[in-house]
């Protein structure tokens, strides 16, 4: 899908991508870490060392979204760089756990945090109805896509900075957070139990790589998505560490160790007892801009899906406006469902392990690609046009991103994403087991498509 007259800008992308890391994982990961991790320097550093990781992918990704300039993220990058069959497993696990899943928990946690304030609403309905609304809403125009996820991206970003300006401001007796490196800091950074959390801190930094999903979409794509991916990216990575030092500086570890609820507690020693209800209302809001961001986002794979296999051609229509708006409800169908039957949970255990598989190999086909590129170069004696067709590459004259540090970068991220990968491997073998056995019923799913469509042709 070529980039409308009236696509997304640099705000909008880097709205989807702030909006789609910041939802629930920062607010409840902190619980988990501080079971095998008690060094303030360590809790920190869990989250700097996921940022950089996360800063290395987007650089990366910035590559291969300007150079491959079409909508859908893993998917078209894999199709473009490995095979088409690896690009539909891909958006198979896109279209499923990637991000319907993912949105109806966000959705189910945003009824929850309502309900607890206000008992009359029912959760799962409140769940149900921010689905079909920002449904709409993107289904729209690009403008009032747009703007709308800018706005509520803001609002998320100055909500985040007040609460940290709250703990550093009304906390009385502020906890001891041991910031400094210290050898017992060092050597828990290099610990299993560092391992295990940076699991936990690798899910609350997926989507990172969310602009990619509407690079065909974006104006001036080579320039746009580069400073969305990279700007969202470290904005977050501020913001994250920012929080966790004001969950840290507030309540007491003591009170936080094996509980999700870290925000009401440190939310409960800044503000007092109305404090629960504040944080309710204010995670609540921030969800709104997370679900916003994934139902603009999502249908964007299926919706490259559609234009590239007849058998579900209906997902590759656009409406009157340009908007996917049969891919959009599509998702949201299935977003529904999950809500409604909350077989999602089961989803999500694994969804980490094959999310990474995904971005793992992803990002390693950069080196595919300028390698592919080079051979093109001497076979023509210099540089040589890129394809424009679907799936093509940038033409002479306008040359794509190159990303910055490579290949340092690239190497960087793909370390610390297979190393976790081997980590889940090893340690949770049946969640592992899962993720692989979803894979293969997408190729499963391929192999029937590709029958399909060759009959269609016929």
């Amino acid at each position: 899908m070529s980039a409308p007259r009236g696509g997304f800008g640099l705000h909008t992308a880097a709205a989807v991508v702030v909006a789609n890391m910041i939802g629930t994982g920062v607010f409840t990961s902190l619980g988990f870490q501080l079971e095998s991790l008690r060094s303030g320097f360590a809790l920190l550093m869990l989250w700097v060392v996921g940022g950089v990781a996360a800063v290395c992918g987007a650089l990366t990704y910035a590559e291969l979204g300007s150079t491959i300039r079409r909508s859908g993220g893993e998917y078209t990058f894999l199709s473009h760089t490995y095979h088409p069959a690896a690009g539909f497993v891909s958006g198979w696990i896109s279209a499923t756990i990637g991000f319907a899943a993912p949105t109806a928990l966000a959705a189910i946690t945003f009824g929850t945090y309502l309900s607890s304030v206000f008992p009359a609403l029912p959760a799962r309905w409140l769940a149900v109805g921010l689905v079909v609304l920002l449904s709409l809403v993107h289904a729209r125009t690009h403008r009032t896509s747009g703007g709308f996820q800018r706005w509520s991206t803001t609002l998320k970003v100055v909500l985040i900075l007040a609460f940290c300006a709250a703990g550093l401001l009304f906390v009385t007796g502020p906890q001891d957070v041991g910031v400094r490196p210290s050898p017992e800091g060092v050597s828990s950074v290099f610990s299993g139990g560092f391992a295990v959390s940076l699991i936990f801190v690798s899910y609350s930094y997926s989507g990172w790589n969310a602009a990619t999903y509407v690079t065909g979409e974006l104006r001036d794509p080579r320039r746009t998505l580069p400073r969305a991916l990279a700007a969202g990216t470290l904005l977050v990575m501020l913001l994250y560490a920012g929080l966790n030092y004001v969950f840290l500086r507030a309540a007491p570890a003591e009170e936080m160790v094996g509980r999700l609820e870290v925000g009401y507690i440190a939310a409960r020693y800044i503000f007092g007892p109305v404090g629960a209800d504040l944080m309710g209302i204010t995670l609540a809001l921030l969800l709104v801009s997370t679900v916003s961001a994934m139902v603009l986002a999502g249908p964007r794979v299926l919706h490259a899906i559609g234009e590239d296999y007849p058998t579900f051609r209906f997902l590759g229509s656009v409406n009157a406006r340009g908007t996917p708006g049969v891919a959009i409800f599509t998702q949201a169908a299935i977003s529904l469902l999950f809500i409604l039957t909350e077989s999602f949970e089961t989803i999500l255990v694994f969804s980490g392990f094959t999310m990474g598989l995904n971005t793992f190999l992803a990002a390693g086909g950069v080196f595919l690609l300028r390698r592919r590129q080079a051979a093109a170069e001497r076979s023509a004696g210099g540089r040589v046009a890129g394809e424009r067709s679907t799936g093509g590459e940038g033409s002479e004259g306008d040359e794509p991103y190159r990303a910055w540090g490579y290949p340092v970068t690239p190497l960087v991220f793909l370390a610390v994403t297979g190393w976790t990968l081997a980590y889940v491997l090893r340690d949770r073998p049946l969640e592992a087991g899962l993720g692989l056995g979803l894979i293969a019923v997408g190729l499963a799913i391929y192999g029937v498509t590709r029958f399909v469509d060759r009959w269609l042709r016929s």
